[in-house]
């Protein structure tokens, strides 16, 4: 398609404890019903690689009422560029440090939060958890694991109005590739 553009969805909270149920095939069709194309999706968790050519805001906002008109449910949808997701996945602090990647996450941002915001988040909120902000991402080390911190998505999107959604280092990195 001669203008597209590749691109990351990255839904919030779907499949998620048996809440925000959504077939992953069915998601798939209505994207492509919605004027998508080669719409993947790469587990359950919300995360669809595709090519559009409206802008991110017109495609955030299409696949967010596609959701909310097909599965009945008030999902948020954050986007990145497959430039964009590449850079975040050569991005991340922590493996500068030599950090274990299994240990990594990233919180996806719908925008970039306030520096002074940023300024204001605990850096000792959730000891031996780390947390750096850069840009619309927020990059997680976790050594006892992501069901233990206190730097949920929820403080993040609380502390700094944002919409956030979060992935491990793994997932990142296959939606890097799947997008490349």
């Amino acid at each position: 398609m001669a203008g597209s553009n590749t691109y990351v969805a990255l839904l919030r909270g779907i499949n998620v404890g048996g809440r925000k149920t959504v077939p992953m095939a069915e998601l798939r069709s209505a994207l492509t019903e919605l004027g998508l194309e080669d719409v993947a999706t790469y587990i359950q968790s919300g995360n669809v690689v595709f090519r559009g050519t409206q802008g991110a805001t017109k495609l955030t906002d299409g696949i967010e009422r596609c959701v909310e008109e097909t599965f009945g449910l008030d999902v948020r949808a954050t986007l990145r560029t497959r430039d964009e997701l590449a850079a975040v996945g050569n991005g991340n602090p922590f493996l500068e440090r030599g950090a274990d990647p299994a240990k990594l996450h990233v919180v996806f941002l719908d925008r970039k939060p306030a520096a002074k915001a940023v300024a204001e988040l605990d850096p000792d909120r959730s000891p031996p958890d780390e947390f750096e902000v850069r840009g619309r991402e927020i990059y997680l080390y976790l050594p006892n694991g992501m069901g233990r911190t206190k730097l949920s998505g929820d403080y993040f999107e609380h502390r700094l109005s944002v919409v956030a959604t979060a992935r491990n280092w793994r997932t990142a990195l296959k939606l890097v590739e799947l997008a490349g």
